[in-house]
């Protein structure tokens, strides 16, 4: 128990959340400034709340406001899912993307695209998550084989086989097929540009339901993380649990992955940094994580505007420049002993 007393959140956290917000606003105003044509101060308040003005860079600005608002809720939930998955697997550098779940939600919606003749955002979804849980299923249960269980190295591994596999069968599907693959590459790089009030709509009621089950969840994992005796010891169910937990980081990176396409590393980053700046106590890293995760992946889609200009460049393929070597850093300071 005393133990559990030690989790208490740092005097600085109102000062850290109090700059994170600071944050949030101005990515959100990046976003809503910047991309193939920049717009000034006046334009952007016409564009906001002058409804009466109409105008192309008024336009311009209210189209910005959903996808901003589209980024803002992908990032929260592939930030809040990675610290779900590092939580209830006990390892640093899980993430759905390095654990192969990205892929076989994309494998499910080629499926979906190639046999079913899914278009929309409705559809994608379904399909995505199913293959997110399948293969999230499947990961664990590979990596759990053999001594020592879930080990970070074991998942890893396991989750980079399983994408390997996975992305052959992409490739098997789409190849024959030049429609499927016109349909699918924009989708498979990763990107909030295509996001409307329909995949708002469609995420909406996933993203709550998964955000209130981490929230709910947040207490548990603090127990969690003391280790499995002591927390069965204070009547955690431990396998109803994890199942619960980790359904919940499913259904918000499945949900988040077929509408946006597989982002990678911001459920890796986002809980990582929120850890480094406030510590382990999961009922400020869960919403933390949301808050980190919307503002690294606002950032990177107003960075891939700005270097693509007058084009863009893919939010997936910014992020994953950036989580990659990042990656391989906190790969490389895992202790021998825990692999």
């Amino acid at each position: 128990m005393n133990k559990l007393k030690k989790m208490h959140s740092p005097k600085r956290f109102p000062l850290i959340l109090m700059g994170a917000l600071v944050l949030l606003v101005v990515c959100m105003l990046a976003s809503l400034a910047f991309g193939s044509r920049t717009v000034g101060w006046d334009e952007l308040l016409d564009g906001l709340f002058r409804p009466a003005v109409q105008s192309y860079e008024a336009d311009i600005i209210r189209q910005r406001v959903v996808r901003t608002i589209f980024s803002l809720m992908c990032g929260a939930a592939l930030g809040v899912s990675g610290a779900l998955m590092q939580s209830v697997t006990r390892n640093p550098i899980a993430d759905p993307s390095i654990l192969g779940v990205n892929t076989g939600a994309a494998l499910f919606v080629v499926v979906g695209i190639a046999f079913f003749n899914i278009s929309s955002s409705s559809d994608y979804i379904w399909f995505a998550l199913v293959g997110a849980l399948l293969t999230a299923v499947f990961v664990f249960g590979i990596g759990s084989l053999g001594r020592g269980g879930a080990t970070p190295l074991k998942l890893v591994l396991a989750g980079a086989a399983t994408s390997a596999a996975l992305s052959s069968l992409v490739m098997a599907i789409m190849i024959p097929r030049s429609n499927v693959m016109d349909q699918f590459r924009f989708w498979q790089v990763g990107s909030v540009g295509a996001g409307n009030m329909d995949s708002i709509m469609t995420f909406l009621p996933f993203f709550i339901v998964g955000i209130v089950i981490a929230i709910l969840a947040a207490p548990s994992l603090n127990i969690l993380g003391l280790g499995e005796e002591l927390a069965k010891g204070l009547g955690v169910r431990i396998g109803t649990f994890k199942l619960i937990a980790s359904f919940a980081g499913v259904i918000l990176c499945g949900a988040a992955t077929a509408l946006a396409g597989p982002i990678g590393f911001i459920g890796l980053l986002a809980p990582h940094l929120i850890r480094l700046t406030i510590g382990p106590d999961e009922r400020l890293v869960i919403p933390m994580s949301a808050l980190a995760g919307a503002i690294l992946l606002t950032f990177a889609d107003v960075t891939g505007r700005l270097l693509g200009s007058p084009g863009e460049l893919e939010v997936g393929i910014v992020t994953a420049f950036i989580g990659a070597p990042i990656l391989i850093a906190l790969t490389m300071k895992v202790k021998v002993r825990d692999l």
